[in-house]
């Protein structure tokens, strides 16, 4: 899944050794792909050192998961930038600004087309253990922008990329985001936006961070940052 780079971003960026100027500088390099949607693939999405300090979050996997298909079905175990982990550990507050920089959003919003006005930012700290899967599914409606970036570089985990999917009835397989550290994919939630995680043969911890911004009728705010 090769694409061509991204549009030359306008935007004064920050130092590409915080978030927002890493993530800016990664967004004009993308690979932007149109079938059979629009995504964009990352590398070097954070900068330096970010994704290890974020593996080093005294969070362990999670037990005693419910394996449906459904990341909802455990929401009880989900892990998330609040403020009071913000509080708690740094890098959750290095990530966090990074995203609420009003040059991210506006770059985003040009780059993507979405609009993130009134977009209030959530991010999740995902480990993914031995049975994961994902059924095919369109994000939420109320979820205006969806990226993922992936944090281990496991050999074992080298098929374990969200999968891009066409629409049913079949849900054609199209291709993986490549999984490894500080890699990702970006895309605008839409009713043809086929994704998920097959069972496809992996070994290891499947570590990510999933960044949104949602709309202010977002239902559960003690997730959002």
């Amino acid at each position: 899944m090769m694409g061509q780079p991204s549009q030359t971003i306008s935007v004064n960026a920050p130092s590409e050794t915080s978030v927002a100027g890493s993530f800016l500088a990664c967004l004009q390099r993308a690979a932007h792909e149109t079938s059979p949607y629009d995504h964009w693939l990352l590398d070097g999405t954070l900068p330096d050192g970010c994704c290890d300090d974020i593996l080093a979050l005294p969070f362990p996997p999670p037990v005693d998961t419910v394996f449906d298909g459904r990341r909802e079905s455990n929401n009880s175990l989900r892990v998330y930038f609040t403020p009071e982990n913000q509080q708690k550990y740094a890098v959750c507050r290095r990530v966090v600004a990074g995203f609420e920089d009003p040059g991210v959003r506006k770059t985003i919003e040009e780059v993507t087309g979405t609009d993130l006005s009134d977009g209030l930012l959530r991010i999740e700290f995902c480990q993914d253990t031995a049975g994961f899967w994902l059924e095919p599914h369109t994000d939420i409606s109320v979820k205006k922008f969806t990226m993922l970036v992936y944090l281990a570089d496991d050999p074992g985990l080298a098929n374990a990329g969200t999968d891009i999917l066409e629409g049913p009835p079949d849900h054609k397989y199209v291709g993986s985001a490549p999984y490894g550290m500080n890699k990702g994919v970006i895309f605008i939630p839409g009713e043809n936006t086929w994704h998920g995680v097959g069972h496809h043969p992996v070994s290891g911890t499947r570590k990510s961070i999933i960044i949104n911004y949602v709309t202010p009728d977002w239902r559960g705010t003690a997730e959002l940052a």
